[in-house]
């Protein structure tokens, strides 16, 4: 049976047990009509014309699984923040683990999406919020939404300052020969909140894994929010991050995207701003090999005048990995002072792999500041021979190029911790052993 037909019979058994409000079920049914007209995006598609599906969809994935795993912390310890203390809302196999979990309700609403979508308190929170901004003509995002049901979800009161970060972490333990994950996340930030969240997705074994995930995020007047995203998975898993965030007045959001394993991974990452002196920050690092894929892409909707918009992303590629970046800077007439910039600089370690390359604005105000620009080149041999004469062996000197390439990313992660494990992972991707602190 083909993956969109397990679906449709997997969607009237979903509708039939989960215990939801008739606005809910009406807003599914919706969903999977939309998912059903378009199915999966095909290369026919202007915003997939990089990236194909159809060597993952060929798997024969379970919609559900078929059996409730538990795996031990020890196990997945290396996984976590665990330098820290961190709230934490963990799920395994797509069912949520009050074991691995630490959620609260103490001034803050840190626990599960079922929750929030079937407890009468949380009816006002979730008909304001609940897919409000996520792109309703999205075939995967259609998809997410009828199946929404578990996630995170995170309510931070007005002028609450979190205390610890939130870490949501997806594990897929490969019990099923092929699992399909539907993770959907609801975030708001509250008026003068602060918060810092770190979102992972991992497998523990080989099998197959699609993991198809939607967050809403809602910043509201003068809100902090940083946004972590690691995507370090195993070689069989596949991830389709479809993130949506609107911002108020004098809000400031930033997303940073860490990308380094995995099959093929898509981010669609799109920023709406609702406000003036908004600040919205997006940034990220790709380093992959073999024959990996992760595609970029980009929408910062510029509607209010007075904001501004920072894009930074760094790429290298090896082997015959394929990289794509599109980048879309979107200003409406109203949107006049905007000051918005975008910059996409990639390495390319060998003559097979490659990158696309797309960055976009579209500007209807005449009075902004607006720049794109990308790079695609090879390392420097004039300063690799300088490294070299002064000692410094090839890999090594190869090795902090790269590190130099990246670390302008690396220095605006504010979590020091969180920086501690970027860079080891870094230095694990490029095979070599940092040796001083960083």
């Amino acid at each position: 049976m083909e993956l969109k037909e397990k679906l449709i019979s997997s969607f009237m058994a979903f509708e039939e047990n989960v215990d939801v409000t008739s606005d809910l079920h009406d807003i599914r049914t919706e969903a999977f009509k939309n998912f059903e007209n378009k199915g999966f995006p095909t290369k026919k598609e202007e915003s997939w014309k990089y990236t194909s599906l159809n060597a993952i969809l060929k798997n024969d994935f379970s919609v559900f699984p078929k059996t409730e795993n538990t795996i031990e912390f020890s196990a997945v310890k290396k996984y976590f923040l665990h330098e820290i203390d961190t709230y934490k809302v963990i799920f395994v196999d797509g069912v949520f683990s009050s074991f691995l979990s630490s959620t609260t309700h103490d001034g803050l609403d840190v626990c599960l999406m079922s929750s929030a979508l079937t407890k009468p308190k949380y009816k006002s929170v979730i008909d304001a919020y609940f897919n409000k901004i996520a792109d309703k003509n999205e075939s995967l995002t259609s998809l997410n939404t009828a199946f929404a049901y578990e996630g995170a979800f995170i309510n931070i009161p007005k002028n609450k300052v979190v205390d610890k970060p939130i870490e949501i972490i997806n594990f897929s333990t490969g019990t099923e020969a092929a699992l399909l994950i539907q993770p959907r996340n609801l975030v708001i930030a509250g008026e003068n909140s602060h918060v810092q969240i770190i979102e992972r997705h991992q497998s523990l074994n080989d099998n197959p894994v699609l993991t198809n995930v939607v967050t809403e995020i809602f910043v509201e007047k003068r809100a902090f929010m940083d946004y972590y995203k690691i995507q370090n998975d195993n070689l069989e898993a596949s991830l389709i991050d479809n993130t949506f965030i609107a911002q108020k007045e004098h809000s400031n959001a930033a997303v940073h995207t860490f990308s380094f394993g995995g099959n093929i991974t898509r981010n669609n990452l799109n920023f709406y701003h609702q406000g003036e002196r908004i600040e919205s920050t997006l940034k990220g690092i790709t380093i992959i090999e073999g024959k990996q894929h992760v595609d970029h892409y980009t929408l910062v909707q510029h509607a209010t005048p007075n904001c501004e918009s920072h894009q930074n992303y760094k790429g290298i590629f090896d082997d015959k990995s394929t990289g794509v970046f599109n980048g879309k800077i979107y200003v409406e007439k109203e949107a006049q002072k905007t000051d918005a910039f975008q910059q996409n600089n990639n390495i390319l370690l060998s003559d097979k792999a490659s990158i696309n390359a797309k960055p976009q604005l579209e500007i209807f105000a005449d009075d902004v500041k607006c720049s794109h620009g990308c790079t695609i080149g090879q390392l420097d041999d004039k300063a690799m021979f300088y490294m070299q004469s002064r000692g410094i062996p090839q890999k090594e000197a190869k090795a902090l190029l790269m590190y130099a390439f990246s670390n302008e990313v690396i220095e605006s992660i504010k979590i020091p911790e969180l920086k501690s494990r970027i860079t080891k992972i870094i230095a694990m991707k490029l095979g070599v052993n940092i040796g001083f602190d960083l």
